[in-house]
Formats: C-alpha cells, structure tokens, sequence
C-alpha cells in the first residue's frame, strides 16, 4: 500500500515514466519527477508588453567535451547569473562541474582547465540539472550561440527524465547580428571586442556567462535607442513571432 502511494505521488510530480522507474528504483524517480516538475508550465507567462530592461533572467554557459551531443559529447560544466533591471545580480550565480562519465579530450582539459579527475570527483548530471533549474525557476534564460546550449541541455534532459526544455530562450548572437547585419561577428570573443567589453577568464562557464550578461546589456541600449522598448517588440525585430520560438524550444 505504501509503495502504491509513492507511485501515485511521483506520477502526480512527473508523469507515468518515473511512477513507473519507482517501482525498481526510487531514488531515481524521486529525482526524475522532481525534474519534470521543475521544467512544467514555465511558458505560460504573457511578458510580450514587458520592458527588456525589466526582463527577469538568467544567463548561462555550458562548457562540453565536443560539439555533437549525438555522438555522446557531453557537459562539463554549467555556470549562470542572474539579472534584474538590466543588471547583474552579484550575489545570485550558479557554477558547477558535471561528471560527464567519459574522457575530457586534452584540447578541452586545456581551454577549459577542466581535468578527468576533476570531472570524476564532480556531481552526476541529473543532481547539476536540478540545481541548475531550481536557480533558473521561471526566468527566462540568455546565451551566446545558444544552438550548442540548446541541443546539450535538451540531449541531457531527454536521457535523465525524457522531459525538454520548456524555457523561453534568447540569443545574444543571433540578436548582435540582426542588429549589426553587416558585421562579420560570431563568437562571444567578436562581440565583446565590438563593444569594448573586457574579456577574461574565457572558457570557464561562470565568467563567460558574465561576460554573455554584460553584451546583453549592451544590446538592450542599443535595442532602445532602435525603439524596440518591449519582448514583443524584439521578437517581431528578429523577424518571428513568440509561438515560433517556443515550438523550436520544444
């Protein structure tokens, strides 16, 4: 009786699948549960009339062992801050390694400073992603280039609780090059210089989610001295309409 109780509790948190895991195993469905319950209803806030410099958000950074997921690459590493009114909030940042159960190759031990036996001794992915998404609650997440974040965290969700990233999600490059489309700029490193932008501490995903933080800032100015005040007023600037960004978040 006992143990139908936590199956229906667990399926009340995050659906049949880790109600069913439970059954075998409980702590991984407690986990599980609790994951999906942290990745529901997250876009279900209207903030299209909402002033970008009142945005609450969340920048972050991934730092992986390649480039394709699909090919068993995995995260090293996540780090985050937080802004409010268009600042960065010191007190409220995010940072761990990830046990990517695999070989760091030695160029990424190298850009990164993140070593195996570092990586080792670091949390399992599930445990990171709950921390991670519990900081983030229903803010909305920035990156730079943010493809790569994307299919990481998606592959990584997907293979932990079968769930998907629900968070609305902007990109500093995408909105760096829309604003600036005859500028040959890419990489965090291009814009940071193309704002004179300090940069420092690069490939370590905290101090580039700082830096991505600042460039957001800077874009916000210049967004509104183009009169594009409001998220609404951004999205149609890129060209799309809210729906079509959640439906590739999906």
């Amino acid at each position: 009786m006992k143990q139908l109780s936590r199956f229906f509790e667990i399926y009340r948190m995050g659906g049949l699948s880790p109600a069913l895991i439970s059954l075998v195993d409980l702590d991984s469905a407690q986990r599980i549960a609790y994951l999906r319950s942290l990745l529901k209803d997250r876009q279900q806030q209207n903030l299209s009339q909402l002033p970008l410099g009142q945005l609450p958000a969340v920048v972050f950074d991934l730092e992986t062992t390649g480039f394709h997921p699909q090919s068993g690459h995995a995260i090293i590493s996540i780090g985050a801050v937080a802004l409010q009114d268009c600042a960065i909030v010191p007190d409220e940042t995010f940072y761990s390694l990830v046990n990517p159960k695999r070989a760091i190759p030695s160029l990424v031990q190298s850009l990164t400073a993140i070593t195996d036996e570092m990586a080792r001794e670091a949390p399992d992915l599930a445990d990171v992603l709950i921390r991670f998404f519990r900081f983030v609650r229903q803010r909305t997440l920035i990156a730079h280039g943010s493809g790569h974040d994307k299919r990481f965290l998606n592959t990584a969700l997907r293979k932990v609780s079968g769930a998907a990233m629900m968070h609305r999600l902007l990109d500093t490059m995408m909105i760096g090059c829309k604003l600036y489309p005859g500028q040959v700029s890419f990489t965090l490193d291009d814009w940071l210089r193309f704002y004179g932008l300090e940069q420092a501490g690069r490939h370590h995903a905290l101090q580039d989610s700082v830096m991505t933080a600042r460039l957001w800032i800077a874009l916000v100015d210049d967004l509104k001295n183009r009169d594009i005040q409001t998220l609404g007023d951004l999205y149609e600037f890129l060209g799309r309409d809210h729906s079509t960004y959640l439906k590739e978040m999906i």
